[in-house]
């Protein structure tokens, strides 16, 4: 199963970076190979200062090796050989009407002294964050999303939706990052779903992914934008940065496991503000959002 998720995940990566070099039509991704000392590596592929794509990057890795002590207390295990990979990207636009995306689809072995897998599971998922609503476009995200749930358990959806609701929540913010999409973790083989379905499920959903995200960076890429849109637009990665540093798994379990810092802290968007004690116009657009972060929505409920 490993050999064959992280197959899928090289050529993932080569689909997703050629359908965004081909929104952008400027910039292409530049690739890093990076070894990791204690075992495994992987494959950056950053883009920035294009048309379009103000900086992101779509990174696969493996890595193996015996799991860290900080690990094996989170997973509450003695000491244990592990293998880790997957595909992460985030993407940050230029425009504040177009939204940043994250996905993030893994794979997850661990092994007793003999070498025998005692415990595997997929996790993952998708989300949007965007600067300015554009109901139409989240829509668009989640029946994406929607859809290719539905195809494996017309159950998926509403639990992962509402799980990725609760993750991505900024606690001490109390909003949520964005307006959510997909978020799966500790997926292992049960009666219903053996280790293979899993894998046809996180496959369906990580090819959903250049359909649910690329017509909405069409529509809204061209769209006019003030110098005080695009402060906004910084000040609300200022969330996006707090999140992933605070409370983002990955990007703890990069830290913890020595991986390649460049690759892990790519998802840091270049141009930030931290502006004291700010809060949008009542009635703005800015507040409307800000309203929904505060209050998750269901957003197939609004084409019904």
């Amino acid at each position: 199963m490993k050999n064959k998720f992280y197959a899928y995940i090289q050529n993932l990566q080569d689909q997703i970076v050629a359908g965004l070099e081909a929104v952008d039509g400027k910039a292409k991704f530049r690739e890093d190979i990076w070894e990791r000392p204690e075992g495994g590596g992987g494959r950056t592929r950053v883009i920035e200062n294009g048309n379009v794509f103000e900086k992101g990057g779509v990174n696969i890795s493996a890595v193996h090796g015996k799991l860290p002590d900080s690990m094996q207390k989170l997973f509450n295990v003695g000491e244990a050989d592990f293998f880790a990979c997957g595909l992460s990207l985030v993407i940050h636009p230029k425009s504040p009407m177009v939204p940043t995306v994250h996905a993030n689809w893994r794979y997850f072995e661990m092994y007793d002294d003999a070498g025998n897998v005692i415990n595997s599971w997929f996790g993952g998922g998708q989300d949007l964050t965007p600067y300015y609503l554009f109901e139409e476009d989240a829509t668009h995200f989640h029946q994406t999303c929607k859809t290719a749930c539905d195809k494996h358990n017309p159950e998926f959806y509403p639990k992962y939706k509402k799980q990725c609701d609760a993750y991505f929540w900024n606690t001490h913010r109390f909003e949520a990052r964005g307006i959510g999409g997909l978020f799966f973790d500790y997926c292992k083989a049960t009666e219903e779903m053996s280790m293979e379905n899993w894998f046809n499920f996180v496959s369906e959903v990580g090819n959903s992914f250049l359909e649910a995200y690329v017509p909405i960076v069409e529509k809204r890429k061209n769209l006019p934008f003030t110098e005080a849109q695009k402060t906004w637009q910084e000040i609300r990665r200022g969330r996006y940065v707090e999140f992933n540093l605070v409370h983002d798994k990955g990007t703890l379990f990069g830290l913890k496991t020595n991986g390649r810092i460049e690759s892990i802290l790519m998802s840091l968007p270049p141009h930030v503000q931290w502006v004291y004690d700010h809060h949008p116009e009542p009635g703005s657009e800015e507040e409307k959002l800000i309203q929904v972060l505060e209050n998750p929505v269901n957003w197939i409920k609004i084409v019904e």
